[in-house]
């Protein structure tokens, strides 16, 4: 059967015109598909303001403190998209790791994010106790990712800076198939890179407030400056 191609009918509103828009190359991934739900594009955030006005297909929620239960349950309650729950494994580990996983699926996440330093005991645990997909966080070439598949993790979370696509590509010749997402980078061309590298989704860093409002503060100067005159 012959596909049909045409427009795509958009219904927006004037209170939503804001929106955050991911970079229109994501789309050019092959995507991974959780219990049934194809992600592409998925915000690096926890600011729930952010995370409710961008139209990415998914959240990453980790952040440089101890997870806790009460941030995890807001960002899930918060988003109307799926959610990736950071539950620690760095300075938090074993039981607490453990049960942060728990309170994630709980609550409603598509899957739990553990640190690069969790340790492949703790990942063991984790895979024994919940039945949503664990994301092992790769930071370098170094990161013996053999041990992470092996221990449970589902998905491989490439975030090594300005190496990244790199990484990616010399994951890609041991594990040609392994579901990878990896962060893009600032630029339409290094998303480009990194997802010709084999990165099947990729994380992408949205503006922050600040920088959002400062854009908007000058279109207010601007506007008052054009009725004053």
């Amino acid at each position: 059967m012959k596909k049909i191609k045409g427009n795509i009918p958009e219904i927006m509103t004037d209170l939503r015109k804001d929106t955050i828009h991911v970079p229109n190359v994501i789309r050019d991934c092959t995507g991974i598909k959780i219990f049934g739900k194809r992600i592409k594009s998925i915000c690096y955030s926890t600011d729930i303001s952010i995370i409710r006005n961008i139209d990415a297909d998914a959240v990453i929620a980790v952040y440089p403190f101890t997870p806790h239960p009460t941030i995890t349950k807001c960002i899930i309650e918060a988003a109307d998209i799926p959610v990736f729950s950071g539950v620690g494994g760095g300075l938090t580990q074993g039981n607490r790791s453990v049960n942060m996983s728990m309170f994630a699926e709980a609550n409603g996440s598509l899957g739990v994010v553990v640190n690069a330093p969790t340790s492949k005991e703790t990942i063991v645990d984790i895979s024994q106790m919940i039945d949503i997909p664990i994301i092992g966080t790769i930071t370098s070439e170094f990161t013996d990712v053999k041990e992470k598949i092996e221990a449970g993790v589902k998905i491989l979370n490439v975030s090594g800076g300005k190496d990244t696509a790199k990484i990616v590509r010399l994951i890609r010749e041991d594990y040609p198939e392994f579901p990878i997402m990896a962060t893009g980078g600032p630029t339409d061309v290094s998303i480009l890179e990194t997802i010709e590298a084999g990165a099947n989704a990729i994380t992408y860093t949205p503006p922050t407030n600040g920088e959002l409002f400062s854009h908007k503060m000058d279109i207010y100067r601007e506007k008052e400056k054009l009725d004053f005159e």
